[in-house]
């Protein structure tokens, strides 16, 4: 129970210690260099399976130019995870939310190197409202559980990929995660913190959740700008108005009591990302780093809204995957029940 509050309430943090399989846990960085040229997702995580022999750590990088994804699986011993605090080693592989090294030496890829990240915008956690999934944290039956380790902060450091110098020094990084049983059966994702403004940055995502023997599409929203976070979710009371996912671009449109925030994802091509079933990490998920988002966030009031804020975001990350007609027919059919 201790363990299970300490971690709680550091969502950062590893949170498998003694946990049982299935299970996976992964660590999500952004690194975009100052010329916005480089745009890289180094994903750290660990992965037990329902069948012991899959049991293993990786570390899978996407490089968001190109859409290649390389995979470097590592057994599972090598995989250590501080007890208190966000701190891994996966081989000779080590990361927090203040840095990250690689030593990676494949056919497909060789990186070395490391990144230091400073000013960090870590996502707030109170008692009832521990990081960005609010008081569903301390539900001990969620499907997956998501953190926010930082929605801005700059970089510092080289690293070495394929025989290329690549100096991330004044860049923008974003690190976030996810822990659980499975990913949902169908969910969108988008984040980008390059606006025309710096230190705006934008996290959304919406998705099937299971709950009590059904279902309801959850979501998660996060617009940091001007100092100040402005948060849409489920668990605040927030209502989607419009989602419509179409092969080009995703419309999202959600409102509270004294805030109206519209989103339009335009989506590009990208790579393949690995990704959990109960007994491998043999699903693909398809995410780019190459996308756009406009947005435009409004402050209600009477018969007029005030235009609080309007930008669009670039290299911005996003994944719409799964069965998506079946996550917008169960926005639709909650959208006709009475307010």
């Amino acid at each position: 129970m201790i363990r299970f509050l300490r971690s709680t309430l550091n969502p950062a943090s590893y949170h498998g210690h003694g946990k049982q399989p299935p299970f996976f846990e992964g660590w999500y960085y952004k690194l975009v260099d100052a010329s916005e040229q480089a745009r890289y997702a180094v994903i750290p995580g660990i992965f037990l399976s329902e069948d012991p022999a899959e049991h293993h750590a990786f570390v899978q990088i996407l490089d968001g130019r190109t859409g290649q994804v390389t995979y470097h699986r590592y057994r599972h011993e090598e995989f250590w995870a501080a007890d208190r605090g966000f701190e891994l080693r996966i081989g000779p592989n080590r990361f927090s939310s203040e840095h990250l090294s690689l030593d990676i030496h494949s056919p497909e890829l060789i990186v070395s190197g490391g990144l230091r990240f400073s000013d960090l915008t870590p996502w707030p956690v109170t008692l009832t409202s521990p990081g960005i999934m609010g008081w569903y944290a301390w539900m001990p039956f969620m499907e997956c559980y998501h953190g926010i380790v930082s929605l801005d902060h700059s970089i510092q450091g080289v690293l070495r990929l394929n025989g290329k110098e690549v100096d991330f020094a004044g860049g923008r990084g974003y690190i976030e995660k996810d822990w659980g049983r499975s990913f949902p059966a169908a969910w969108v994702w988008f984040q980008s913190n390059h606006f025309e403004e710096p230190g705006t940055s934008l996290t959304a995502s919406v998705a099937i959740i299971p709950w009590v023997q059904r279902s309801f599409p959850g979501f998660i929203v996060g617009l940091w700008h001007d100092g100040t976070l402005y948060r849409f979710a489920t668990y605040t009371g927030a209502r989607i108005e419009q989602l419509d996912i179409s092969d080009e671009q995703v419309v999202w449109v959600i409102r509270d009591r004294r805030y109206r925030l519209e989103m339009r994802a335009i989506r590009s091509d990208g790579g393949l990302l690995h990704a959990p079933t109960p007994v491998d990490m043999g699903r693909r998920i398809a995410e780019t780093l190459n996308a756009e988002v406009e947005v435009a966030l409004y402050k209600a009031g009477g018969s007029a809204s005030q235009l609080l804020f309007r930008g669009t975001g670039r290299h911005a990350g996003l994944e719409a995957a799964g069965d998506l007609s079946q996550l917008r027919a169960m926005w639709a059919s909650q959208a006709q029940l009475p307010e």
